[in-house]
């Protein structure tokens, strides 16, 4: 990749009074050794790293019981953070040959991920049928590979043009998908915002989504909760975007603008940008 890529994310609670649901993480992957002894002029147990060979994105938003929404995505994170680093082989998986075993793995990280739940959820009656909304952004470039579940969403600003990138797993997206109902229709009936696939919950089989593309400089992707998406319409997300301002700086201006329009959630958004400067 000729360029860099600017990365940052950013949760805030200021106007949820109760526990945060979300959490997100931004990680390089890289292949190291720690240094057990040497010869040379080396501390012991200094561990020395590779070049980057991907980055990972993720955001989570828990649901369940009292303070077991919060537990669900906490667990969601340490889950596939564990799996990539113990049981993912990504690190011979780096072209375009392996591609349908990456999205194996992908789902099988998701998969990890329930299991994960619902033991805990099998142990602790209070976090029986806690699940989690999950979307991750496994980047190798030029290639991204996204794996999502639930309501959290992906979209992608090319040529100032926003694409959303992954379709809501809610019975008011699926019914507009199906033409029973309007976009404008959706909006007033009671069930639309029910999820029928998360990680968890009361789902008897999960169905990861996967969407596969070819990163270009100059794109910009963002990961956002319902928190933000909800209160945002798109086109003002796309018009923050194309804003010529760090990722960092674009993350606040999309929480502030989503708690202005009135969210009481937690807002969580995690903003990449390939840059080719």
């Amino acid at each position: 990749m000729t360029g860099k890529m600017d990365c940052h994310g950013m949760t805030d609670t200021s106007c949820n009074a109760g526990s945060c649901e979300d959490q997100f993480l931004i990680a390089d992957l890289n292949k190291s050794l720690r240094l057990h002894q040497s010869s040379l002029s080396m501390d012991d147990q200094t561990r020395l790293f590779g070049a980057s060979q991907g980055k990972l994105l993720l955001i989570t938003d828990g649901s369940g019981s009292t303070g077991a929404g919060e537990r669900a995505s906490t667990l969601a994170v340490d889950a596939i953070a564990g799996y990539l680093l113990d049981t993912m082989r990504w690190i011979d998986r780096l072209d375009s040959h392996h591609e349908k075993e990456t999205q194996n793995d992908l789902r099988e990280a998701l998969q990890h991920c329930q299991e994960e739940l619902r033991r805990e959820g099998g142990v602790i009656s209070d976090h029986e049928g806690m699940g989690v909304s999950l979307t991750m952004a496994y980047v190798v470039w030029p290639k991204m590979y996204v794996v999502h579940a639930g309501d959290t969403r992906c979209y992608l600003l090319r040529n100032s043009v926003l694409m959303k990138l992954t379709h809501d797993h809610t019975i008011g997206e699926q019914m507009v998908d199906e033409g029973l109902v309007s976009t404008e229709q959706v909006e007033s009936r009671p069930e639309s915002n029910i999820l029928w696939n998360v990680v968890g919950g009361d789902t008897e089989e999960l169905r990861p989504e996967i969407v596969d593309i070819e990163l270009q400089l100059n794109d910009k992707l963002l990961l956002a909760t319902d928190g933000l998406h909800k209160h945002v319409q798109e086109h003002r997300i796309g018009e923050i975007l194309n804003e010529n301002q760090t990722s960092e700086a674009l993350c606040w201006r999309l929480i502030s603008e989503a708690i202005t329009s009135g969210s009481r959630d937690a807002v969580t958004s995690v903003i990449a940008h390939f840059d080719s400067n």
